[in-house]
């Protein structure tokens, strides 16, 4: 590993004029190592010239005092998505780290603040387990399930990397990690029943090596992760993240989504922040009890929906036992990292995020209680059509239809290209494999072209635009 490339050569040899980009050009922001390039999803999305948000239109969206035009910049990356350079710090306003109508003062001290936020949590981290920051990971058990530590042969903690991934590539459902209990509030960190914390602390210290195997896998075909101290990088968010989720801890999966932010944001507090943002989207996917997973909820939605709205695909699919939808259980979970190329993944995020941007993010999220982006208040609703602007299209539609945030836009994305692709499911598919084939195959044409071809002010609507929003206000499904 001593030829890898840094974080900062990665991102120099990545950043490139992009005129008229060609999927190739796209994939040069984040290279594949040659040996793997046979193993990658081909990148179908081609950045469109003019419909980009763009390094120029970026700046431009800001005011002198640094105040965001959040509506233009939705309108932009609703049509083409966000040019690689600046994609980490666009996130971090569709993700609410950020208030669209905040200084560059305010969130420069913002920042500073969460960066030392985390570093104390991390720091805490490493009084636990020292090999937390040193630029290494753990791999193996640290500790048996009662406690005992287990350490290498010269009584050092472990902190080998036997390259083997854990984690399911067939598309079944991922195991639960064993969660921690510990809360982002921090309060209880230290309670006062030292048994509770020392449990606490086993609970922990038994994913840790779960967390380092799945680091192991994730993005393992990009050159970025050649670099060890990358890899670690990834470990020790994902570490300090399962540390302070007092609900969930960690799970097979969070990976894939921390997986991005490690690349587009070279601070590591910021990409820890940023995760930590996404998660609260995505966090009820993961949350695990004896006989189930979050997700689950979402295949019971897209279900209804097909089953509604299509009612002999549905019954096709009952017949190829795919009655719980569990072909689109990974889809869900990660957010299709799995289906598709990382410059695709990533582009659906952004596009998906946009369309979902509620301005309340931000205030919702700085909150004490910090509630999950279920939990966003409709009551007040904007009266003024340029305020509505603010909103993402697919939140627009929530706020005219009365329809609360309850069910993410990806499970209509998944319900809309099934329904797109009745006749060729209901002739070709003959097992739940063929259904994941068609859906990935069609999804390109059925999500990535017409999601673009929505227009800005919901005027005119493709076959994909249309489906959605009639799934979206049938009574059976709010």
């Amino acid at each position: 590993m001593g030829n890898s490339k840094s974080s900062v050569d990665f991102k120099n040899d990545g950043v490139r004029a992009m005129k008229n980009s060609s999927s190739e050009e796209l994939d040069s922001y984040y290279p594949v190592r040659p040996e793997c390039l046979a193993d990658v999803p081909k990148t179908r999305f081609k950045a469109r010239v003019g419909k980009t948000l763009s390094e120029r239109r970026w700046k431009a969206a800001f005011s002198k005092d640094g105040y965001l035009d959040i509506a233009g910049v939705l309108r932009r990356i609703q049509r083409g998505g966000i040019h690689p350079s600046i994609k980490g710090a666009a996130w971090e306003f569709l993700l609410g780290c950020f208030d669209p109508e905040s200084t560059f003062v305010e969130r420069n001290q913002l920042r500073q603040q969460r960066r030392e936020q985390y570093a104390a949590w991390k720091s805490e981290c490493q009084k636990i387990v020292p090999v937390i920051g040193s630029g290494k990971f753990i791999t193996s058990a640290i500790v048996s399930d009662d406690g005992q530590p287990i350490t290498s042969d010269d009584g050092q903690p472990i902190a080998s990397d036997d390259g083997q991934p854990i984690a399911s590539d067939d598309g079944q459902p991922i195991e639960c990690a064993t969660s921690t209990s510990n809360s982002h509030d921090n309060s209880d960190a230290m309670p006062a029943d030292n048994g509770d914390f020392e449990k606490k602390v086993l609970q922990w210290k038994l994913s840790l090596h779960q967390i380092g195997l799945d680091v192991v896998r994730t993005d393992r075909t990009l050159v970025f992760y050649e670099n060890e101290a990358n890899q670690a990088k990834l470990w020790d968010v994902l570490s300090v993240y399962a540390w302070m989720d007092k609900d969930i801890g960690y799970v097979q999966g969070m990976s894939d989504i921390c997986s991005p932010m490690i690349i587009l944001l070279e601070n590591e507090a910021d990409a820890y922040w940023c995760f930590e943002r996404a998660m609260r989207r995505l966090r009820e996917n993961f949350k695990c009890s004896t006989d189930s997973i979050g997700v689950q909820s979402q295949l019971s939605t897209l279900a209804q929906i097909v089953k509604t709205v299509d009612p002999k695909l549905h019954q096709h699919l009952e017949e190829l036992d795919g009655g719980e939808y569990l072909f689109a259980f990974r889809m869900l979970m990660v957010l299709f990292r799995r289906e598709f190329s990382f410059v695709d993944s990533l582009y659906l995020w952004e596009v998906m995020w946009a369309m979902e941007y509620n301005p309340n993010i931000y205030s919702s999220y700085d909150d004490k209680r910090q509630p999950l982006l279920s939990e966003l208040l409709y009551d007040d609703k904007p009266n003024d059509k340029h305020k509505l602007q603010e909103y993402g299209k697919f939140e627009r539609n929530n706020l005219k239809t009365g329809a609360e945030a309850n069910s993410a836009l990806s499970v209509f994305l998944v319900a809309s290209v099934l329904e797109t692709k009745h006749r060729r499911l209901m002739k070709e598919a003959k097992g739940l494999d063929d259904v994941v084939e068609v859906i990935i195959l069609s999804f390109y044409i059925c999500v990535f072209h017409d999601i673009m071809s929505i227009d800005a002010d919901n005027k005119k609507f493709p076959d994909l635009g249309r489906n959605i929003w009639e799934f979206r206000c049938k009574k059976s499904i709010r």
